[in-house]
């Protein structure tokens, strides 16, 4: 009579309470342990959606760092063991960020890629989806900061230029109503030579501050104290010449509160829009929001081409100094919820129902 040769462990590879939860893809074993798969020499989670290896071939340990000392690496597509892939590719474009910032020039995509670990296709892609600037064109915005901050500090304006990185003053003084409003003298100076018109008045959501530069109007500011709206505005532009009572311009005022309590009426005034050019490309998609709709900051995002930028568009609607006229309260949570506003979110709620009221909609 032949003997019984065991040859299956005590617990077989299928009765295996792990194996049952890799059959299963049991999320909720995730944490407990990982697989390898000894004829692919790759390992996974539990719920790993890869296509399940045969049971005999599974080879289980208590963690990443066990399965990659015993010679496995992390699966791509669960990948255990490491960042998801999301949060490397951001890691990589915040890497990239902080070369670009602190270079002492504008730096190649070439190099950018290099110092992010990618090539220079995937990482112009990456950049543009996360941040929703080109390489280049961020760039152009941490020159043009820099320029700012060299501005308020530097001896002179050209050596503001200069330390900032520009090969010439007379290419920024060529770009200086774009980059600054105004001339780079006029800007260090906070605004001297620079003539503003401002007014206060009341319109339904309280004190409104109306301000126009040569350009358009530059500012309306929202708020419940006309000092303090007044103090704003001389802050942002302390040496420039602010006039008020101005007989033509308080006839525009006039045009402004008409539109904040009316907005059907719409503002047919030219604006002076300052900003970035990503804040730019913001705002004028705000401009495109009907009254008495809505948009999420994630569907803002994927008007403008930059889906992964919904915290960049959120910045960029708080930055916003032209109330009303570029509707920024048209901007809501995903779940339709109002979060912060400039001008207080009790305000931006008596926009959004004023609006849908005009419209024949409901309120929110």
């Amino acid at each position: 009579m032949m003997r019984n040769v065991e040859t299956v462990p005590m617990t077989s590879p299928i009765t295996d309470p792990r194996w049952q939860a890799i059959a299963n893809r049991d999320k909720a074993a995730d944490g407990q342990f990982v697989y390898g798969v000894k004829t692919t020499g790759v390992y996974c989670a539990p719920s790993c959606p890869s296509r399940r290896p045969r049971p005999e071939n599974v080879r289980y340990f208590p963690d990443a760092a066990a399965a990659e000392q015993a010679g496995f690496r992390p699966c791509k597509r669960c990948r255990q063991g490491r960042p998801s892939l999301a949060d490397e590719q951001a890691a990589k474009i915040a890497l990239a960020c902080r070369y670009i910032e602190q270079a002492a020039h504008t730096p190649t995509l070439a190099e950018i890629a290099g110092q992010a670990g990618l090539s220079p296709y995937h990482c112009h892609r990456l950049f543009k989806n996360l941040t929703g600037l080109t390489p280049r064109r961020y760039a152009s915005a941490c020159r043009h900061r820099r320029l700012r901050q060299a501005l308020e500090h530097q001896g002179s304006v050209t050596d503001a230029i200069l330390s900032a990185g520009y090969p010439s003053a007379g290419q920024v003084y060529h770009q200086s109503e774009a980059l600054l409003g105004m001339t780079p003298g006029a800007y260090r100076a906070g605004g001297r030579d620079t003539d503003i018109l401002f007014a206060v008045g009341q319109c339904s959501l309280g004190a409104i501050l109306v301000a126009r530069s040569a350009r358009g109007i530059c500012a309306i500011l929202l708020g419940d104290d006309p000092q303090a709206l007044t103090e704003a505005l001389q802050d942002k532009f302390p040496h420039a010449r602010l006039a008020g009572d101005d007989p033509v311009f308080n006839n525009q005022i006039s045009q402004v509160v008409g539109f904040v309590d009316t907005p059907r009426l719409g503002l047919h005034l030219p604006l002076d829009i300052r900003g970035t050019a990503f804040q730019q490309r913001v705002w004028l998609a705000l401009l495109a929001i009907p009254p008495g709709e809505t948009l999420s900051y994630r569907e803002v995002a994927q008007r403008i081409g930059a889906p992964e930028a919904v915290r960049a568009v959120a910045g960029a609607c708080a930055a916003n100094i032209l109330a009303v006229a570029i509707p920024c309260h048209r901007v809501v949570r995903s779940d339709g919820g109002l979060s912060g506003y400039r001008w207080g979110v009790e305000r931006k709620r008596q926009l959004l129902d004023k609006e849908k009221h005009d419209a024949g909609l409901s309120g929110i």
